[in-house]
């Protein structure tokens, strides 16, 4: 949190009804951030306080407690500018204080804020403000409006003529009515309500892959266009083939001015017509564009970035093999092919590169070499990175398994996105300071077989390629977000305090990167830790980091059977209590949890949603949350592209999910995609209704361009549809389906490039 500034009691309620929680546990979340907990930490043991609001509602109360403390601050300090003018009156000062969105505080500053110099200023230079002023009151006076404007002509201040005169007082006139701030709020409404963004392309604009041609001539509202399509609009003008606008009918924003500026008819009112249209096509115009433009792209980022977590989310909580030992390849065809082999806790214990794909002769001689490393460490999984030469890595290495009859080993192919990014890091030259950066590659292959968790921690979240259009969204955002999504992850799967790298254990609630090098450090010169207590004993670790990491820390087979289930600590009295309850102990509860159903849960010492999860986590103690691993299966024959025939029937791996579709992969080296009405039967809106990323489907293959190298994929033409009742009435024939999937294969052409 970042200033911990009282909020008044209407934006405390404000935040209640558009969030839609509880007042109580807005207040309970709101004192717990402040006094320094962590999201995790409140979501899992502060259930009582906040009335069990979970993680997702945690965040959104933090996101809305920084808005509107910012909001505060803003607030503030335009109230002390205005009344340093001298110009607050109370009516000013009460709206600026009611008001709850940043825009329209803003809006309500505008005529108070420092300008350039503009014609306005001129003009007032010049003494017209008075006949400004005049022509907005609308209220005639002894001389006609030419008498007046006479009375202004001044040729030492440079009004030569009466029309000089009324010029520049429309120019005055035209600044007010643009610095109205209902005015401008009610522009911005018709804009998002009514306003069409147009793309067009740029002329003798070079695009030599047609990635935009979708949009060289394109329209869509302003208040429906996806965020993917906006998002492909704003790289196409940051690449010079595409520019863009918002467009709206001139005449009903004119109309909106009209109704509010003109009150009575009267010599004034030419004028006055003048001065609005000026003040919509020099000033309003550009300025409401400029800002629907940046809120299309708030939104935009907001939508893309939530893609980018759910899959992120997916990936991390990806089932894993477990500690076995895994032999990891990196495919490579000149360089050959880099093998690591890692034990039960992700030890190298040796590397080698095998020359698979150079000639015939280094398949023979790679097959004797991979036997030794699989028969020398006991290997039980053979984990394939899937870049280039992953699929012929792959049938060489199942064709060698198969030949040598070996069954208690299985082969997998694990994404290698982000791997070399890895390899040339930091946190990777501080494992292995004298091995090539392939072979870190491979290693990290390996380890990605055994935990994705706690390899993938390594590598920057926007570097695994789950996201969607990634580089284009405001970067600070996604990075908070995406570094809110793997603290999330980590917390919930639990950390081994004893085997857990200090890139695991600092993204645990509460531990800093310090922190969870002093930690390791502690381990290494101390030994193994026996106790959660021992925590306290590390440089950096005070009771409040403590509170907030003790539960999401494990210890097997420490000196309380406790510390390796998620129960705090700081509940340890509760289960002794159940234990006496019992009249058995901690230890056989742990064992038998058969036990508990005699618990009088009434009786105990706690509240009711900690009981619950107390007694949830004993009866299934210590266990990952994560699902079982499940290796796909892909079809044998299918390597290329150009084995691909539509009408096939194949498995493969989510590897992304956007709002538009989901990309599988299929073993081809290039990901098909499912659009979003192929996905399920029933009507969604939104893909991540019917898919996960990582999760293994059953696609029917529609079509396949080699060329250029799309294939469009169905999940919904494998899966019976719902049953339905019979219409009263004759149907209309449906249109073919091979001029519905052209519609489609057209219209998403340039998303799977731009991609």
């Amino acid at each position: 949190m970042t200033d911990k500034k009282t909020l008044s009691p209407a934006i405390l309620l404000h935040i209640t009804q558009t969030l839609n929680v509880p007042l109580r546990g807005l207040v309970a979340v709101m004192e717990l951030l402040d006094d320094g907990g962590t999201v995790p930490f409140i979501a899992r043991y502060r259930k009582e306080a906040t009335g069990n609001l979970d993680e997702v509602q945690i965040r959104a109360i933090e996101e809305k407690l920084m808005y509107f403390r910012e909001l505060v601050d803003r607030r503030e300090t335009i109230l002390a500018s205005i009344a340093e003018q001298g110009k607050l009156t109370d009516e000013l000062q009460a709206r600026i204080e009611e008001t709850l969105d940043k825009s329209e505080l803003e809006d309500l500053y505008l005529p108070y804020k420092p300008k350039r110099r503009t014609k306005a200023t001129i003009a007032r230079e010049k003494g017209l403000e008075p006949l400004a002023a005049y022509l907005l009151a609308q209220q005639p006076g002894a001389d006609p409006l030419a008498g007046l404007a006479m009375t202004f002509v001044n040729a030492e201040l440079g009004v030569a003529t009466v029309e000089e005169a009324l010029e520049g007082a429309r120019h005055i006139v035209a600044e007010w009515i643009s610095e109205d701030a209902d005015l401008r709020k009610a522009l911005r409404q018709l804009v998002f309500d009514d306003g069409l963004v147009v793309s067009r392309k740029v002329m003798d604009a070079v695009d030599e892959q047609e990635k935009f041609r979708m949009y060289y001539d394109y329209r869509e509202p302003v208040k429906s266009i996806p965020s993917h399509r906006m998002l492909a609009i704003r790289r196409g003008e940051s690449e010079n083939v595409l520019y863009f606008l918002i467009e709206v009918e001139a005449e009903r924003a004119l109309g909106i001015l009209r109704r509010h500026v003109l009150r009575a008819q009267g010599d004034w009112t030419p004028q006055l017509e003048l001065a609005i249209d000026d003040a919509w096509k020099r000033l309003l115009n550009s300025s409401i564009q400029a800002e629907v433009r940046l809120e299309l792209k708030r939104r935009s980022d907001t939508e893309a970035i939530q893609v980018f977590k759910d899959n992120l989310y997916s990936v991390l909580l990806a089932p894993p093999a477990g500690p076995i030992s895994v032999l990891g390849i990196d495919p490579g065809l000149r360089t050959g092919c880099k093998v690591a082999v890692v034990d039960e806790t992700g030890k190298l214990l040796a590397h080698d590169v095998l020359y698979l794909h150079t000639s015939k002769q280094g398949n023979v001689e790679a097959a004797p070499r991979l036997e030794a490393l699989l028969r020398k460490y006991n290997v039980r999984a053979i984990a394939i990175g899937n870049g280039t030469a992953s699929r012929e890595t792959d049938a060489f290495v199942r064709g060698f398994l198969r030949d040598k009859g070996i069954e208690d080993v299985f082969s997998v192919t694990v994404s290698e996105a982000g791997a070399s990014v890895y390899s040339a890091s930091d946190v990777a030259r501080q494992e292995f300071p004298d091995l090539d950066l392939t072979v870190r590659g491979a290693i990290s292959i390996a380890r990605r077989l055994q935990d994705p968790l706690s390899e993938l921690v390594k590598v920057d979240p926007k570097s695994i390629g789950v996201g969607q259009y990634q580089h284009d969204v405001d970067q600070r955002q996604l990075a908070e977000s995406l570094e809110n999504v793997v603290e999330s992850c980590v917390n919930r799967v639990g950390v081994d305090l004893n085997t857990s790298s200090w890139t695991l254990l600092r993204h645990v609630a509460g531990i800093t990167e310090r922190t969870a090098v002093n930690i390791v450090s502690h381990r290494n010169e101390k030994g193994s830790f026996r106790s959660r207590m021992q925590l306290l004993e590390v440089p950096g670790i005070g009771p409040k980091t403590f509170e907030q990491a003790a539960g999401f820390l494990r210890i097997r087979n420490g000196e309380n059977p406790l510390d390796m289930t998620a129960v705090h600590p700081e509940s340890y009295p509760v289960v002794e209590q159940i234990a006496e309850s019992l009249n058995t102990t901690v230890r056989e509860i742990i064992l038998q949890p058969q036990l508990l159903e005699k618990v009088d849960a009434r009786q105990l010492s706690a509240g009711t949603y900690t009981v619950q999860d107390i007694l949830a986590e004993l009866r299934k103690p210590g266990r990952d949350p994560r699902d079982k691993f499940v290796a796909p299966s892909f079809h044998e024959e299918v390597r290329e592209i150009t084995d691909v025939q539509a009408g096939m029937a194949l498995e493969g791996v989510v590897t992304n999910v956007t709002k538009f579709g989901a990309f599988v992969d299929i073993g081809v080296h290039q990901d098909g995609l499912v659009h979003i009405s192929e996905l399920s039967n029933r009507f969604i809106k939104d893909p991540a209704e019917a898919v996960k990323t990582g999760q293994i489907v059953k696609v029917k293959v529609l079509s396949v361009d080699a060329k250029t190298k799309r294939i469009a994929l169905s999940i919904k033409a494998l899966t019976a549809p719902a049953q339905r009742p019979a219409p009263k009435t004759a149907a209309k024939p449906a249109p073919k389906q091979e001029a519905t999937l052209n519609e489609k294969l057209a219209a998403l052409s340039v998303k799977w490039k731009v991609r």
